[in-house]
């Protein structure tokens, strides 16, 4: 089980994180958009062992398939006593996201309360803005 440095809190590490548990359903209606926000989400530094609290929002253009809202949930909380840097977090998700749903688009977005003064926004998107 990895451990912080200091303190030892223990945590588990990225593999107990449960994509298995994203459960998708049809959509075969008109293009839309779809932003899903929790202020929920949390994570525990790996560095300090700290929980590590965000915002998260996932906005997304189906193409063919929606994800189911309870099993997303469930999804997100098993991050709740997973090791993962706050980076791999947001690209960790967006990658289990585009694997569930095949998106026409997907972004994933991570707003992170401030920490030692510092406050971290990180996205990622699918495509990558670079796959032009």
């Amino acid at each position: 089980m990895p451990e912080a440095e200091g303190l030892q809190l223990p945590f588990d590490g990225p593999e107990a994180v449960r994509a298995d548990l994203l459960d998708t359903f049809p959509y075969d209606g008109v293009e839309q958009e779809i932003r899903c926000e929790t202020d929920e989400f949390s994570a525990v530094c790996p560095f300090s062992g700290l929980p590590d609290i965000a915002r998260l929002t996932i906005t997304y253009t189906p193409d063919g398939r929606c994800v189911e809202l309870k099993s997303l949930k469930y999804y997100l909380v098993s991050y709740r006593n997973v090791g993962i840097y706050q980076e791999h977090a947001t690209d960790r998700i967006l990658r289990d996201l585009v694997a569930a749903l095949q998106p026409k688009r997907l972004v994933v977005e991570t707003d992170y309360n401030i920490r030692g003064g510092i406050h971290t926004v990180c996205r990622a998107e699918h495509p990558s803005p670079s796959a032009d």
